[in-house]
């Protein structure tokens, strides 16, 4: 028997994991799908359906797969690590500190681990290496109004007509106030130098095709990162971020397909 994934969101990111679990010859397979709205689940098998995540045991899930909304990491999170592996995509969640330490603190007496998910970032693994190291990390965002969830923030997209800084700050700050669109930078500051330190902007640009984000770097010992990535957008997606999701899936698994693994 394969790993058993557990996957919560039928959206753009949930339905691509949902088929690469199903083709992966055997080596994943699905303990259960949960969906807020049940009838978006219409071409799922009926015994794969899970309505209520408080069951969530049952289905005997190696690894829960949230896909959805930080909302299901806050009412659920705990009840998820009693039993499984649990990785959010969406980590804005974690940036609430009492939740996080419940969450890493139900994982450690269960047994079970809470996987922080690369997503986006450039050069994570280079941060988190450093660790304390690092002096000053500052993470920029650049996108197209329509690719941003104003709705927590002070902003009216409408009224956005050239390139708007929207937040400059801690990435504390900015996890409160576009909840959808900084889960990258949430996992920067964690693997770095915090939720209040690691500075975040984000810059509203009518004029992008494509969303831009930049990661800078400065060390103690005067080492400095650069790292610039564009990709194209769904949505508050990136393009990019179902290769991205499905590959921390395979890590947490234990390792990746094919010759050639990164650790």
């Amino acid at each position: 028997m394969g790993m058993k994934i557990g996957i919560i969101g039928y959206g753009y990111i949930g339905r691509a994991l949902v088929e690469r679990v199903q083709n992966s010859a055997g080596r994943f397979e699905l303990a259960f799908i949960h969906n807020r709205n049940s009838a978006v689940l219409a071409d799922i098998e009926p015994s794969l359906q899970l309505d209520d995540l408080a069951n969530v045991a049952e289905t005997a899930p190696d690894l829960i797969v949230e896909c959805a909304h930080p909302s299901f990491t806050q009412n659920y999170g705990e009840t998820f690590l009693k039993c499984a592996n649990y990785m959010p995509l969406s980590v804005t969640a974690l940036a609430d500190d009492g939740l996080r330490d419940r969450l890493e603190q139900t994982a450690l007496e269960n047994g079970t681990k809470l996987y922080l998910p690369a997503g986006a970032l450039i050069g994570g693994e280079a941060l988190l290496m450093r660790g304390d190291e690092w002096q000053r990390v500052r993470i920029t965002f650049r996108k197209h109004p329509d690719n941003i969830d104003f709705s927590e923030s002070e902003y009216d997209p409408a009224q956005i007509n050239g390139e708007t800084v929207v937040y400059e700050g801690p990435v504390r700050g900015i996890a409160h106030q576009y909840p959808r669109n900084v889960n990258t930078m949430v996992t920067c500051a964690l693997v770095s130098t915090g939720l209040d330190a690691c500075e975040a902007r984000l810059i509203a640009d009518p004029a992008l095709d494509c969303a831009i984000a930049e990661v800078e770097a400065w060390s103690k010992d005067g080492s400095i990162i650069r790292t610039e990535k564009s990709a194209p957008m769904v949505g508050v997606s990136g393009t990019e971020m179902i290769d991205s999701a499905w590959t921390s899936i395979q890590r947490a698994s234990g390792g990746l397909m094919g010759a050639n693994e990164l650790v």
